[in-house]
């Protein structure tokens, strides 16, 4: 065989939705339709198919890997003759907006805590880490919102550290969508489950400066969803103009000004912000991390994932 027919050396096994789905084969359906409906983000076309066939297989490897670090845990206990303290399996999921990753997040959430090593599985949007609306202000940052500067990455560290140091409370500040911004003296309680799962748009960026730790540094395993620039343009639309019928028509929500925007006048609002704000961030900061995760799922122009590549061991 000559060097030219061999194939290029990948750190990645790249996988086949067919080939993907095969793996699922001997798996029950653990979700009803009525489940799967409630899962679905505006914009996704996640159906009971696609459940089965990509995000049952993930689950199961995601469990396998958990109990595994788990048993090694354990062992590694047993070997300093120390009681055992393995802490929690901590899973990031990274990906542009409207790609769908907070739904294959809570899908995640659903689907590993059926298997019987990860019952308890808990998730954390890093939204919560925004700065508050005031102090973006303050720093005249309020346009660059969901950019690294954006969240206290401070706090985040801080919280996985007590995540993976095994503190039995840790807590996370709560973002609400309808008010844009973090909602004072709420909070998200994780108490010590078998697996967390860390959703954001940055949770795989390198670490700012050399001697400082990656948020991915605390993570056992990450998954980025990828797809192309125009498929995520036209997701990002269109659930603009679905948010527009819905989340927006709520007095309370901060775009409740966007509500009564014509069809052309939704579509050119959701283009600006998509070419001003989204595409920026997603080009410099987002995409640039994906060789950083053990798992890419690549999605076609229906939000259906079309392959996934794998990291080695």
């Amino acid at each position: 065989m000559s060097s030219d027919t061999l194939a290029p050396l990948s750190p990645y096994r790249r996988i086949d939705r067919a080939d993907w789905a095969r793996l699922a084969a001997d798996l029950d359906q653990p979700l009803s339709e009525t489940e799967v409906v409630g899962i679905r983000g505006l914009g996704d076309r996640l159906d009971l198919n696609e459940v089965k066939e990509v995000y049952l297989p993930l689950s199961r490897l995601l469990s396998l890997y958990a109990t595994s670090t788990k048993r090694l845990g354990e062992a590694t206990s047993r070997f300093l003759d120390e009681t055992d303290e393995t802490t929690p399996f901590v899973v990031g999921v990274a990906g542009s907006v409207a790609v769908g990753k907070s739904t294959i997040a809570r899908l995640l959430r659903e689907l590993m805590s059926r298997w019987p090593g990860t019952p308890r599985v808990e998730l954390v949007t890093t939204d919560g880490f925004l700065y508050p609306n005031a102090e973006l202000e303050r720093r005249g940052i309020m346009d660059r919102k969901g950019f690294p500067e954006s969240y206290d990455r401070r706090a985040l560290i801080e919280f996985l550290t007590k995540v993976k140091s095994g503190a039995d409370e840790v807590r996370a500040p709560f973002y609400s969508h309808i008010r844009y911004d973090i909602v004072p003296d709420a909070h998200v309680v994780v108490r010590r489950p078998d697996v967390v799962i860390v959703e954001g748009l940055n949770v795989l960026q390198p670490p700012p400066a050399p001697n400082d730790v990656a948020v991915s540094d605390l993570f056992d395993f990450s998954i980025y969803v990828d797809g192309d620039l125009d498929h995520i343009a036209q997701w990002y639309v269109d659930r603009f103009l679905a948010l527009r019928q819905g989340a927006f028509t709520n007095p309370s929500s901060y775009f409740n000004v966007f509500a009564h925007l014509t069809d052309d006048e939704a579509v050119a609002t959701a283009m600006g912000y998509w070419n001003e704000i989204n595409l920026p961030n997603l080009i410099e900061n987002v995409m640039p991390t994906k060789h950083r995760a053990t798992l890419v799922l690549n999605k076609g122009a229906s939000h259906a994932v079309e392959s996934v590549l794998l990291r080695k061991l």
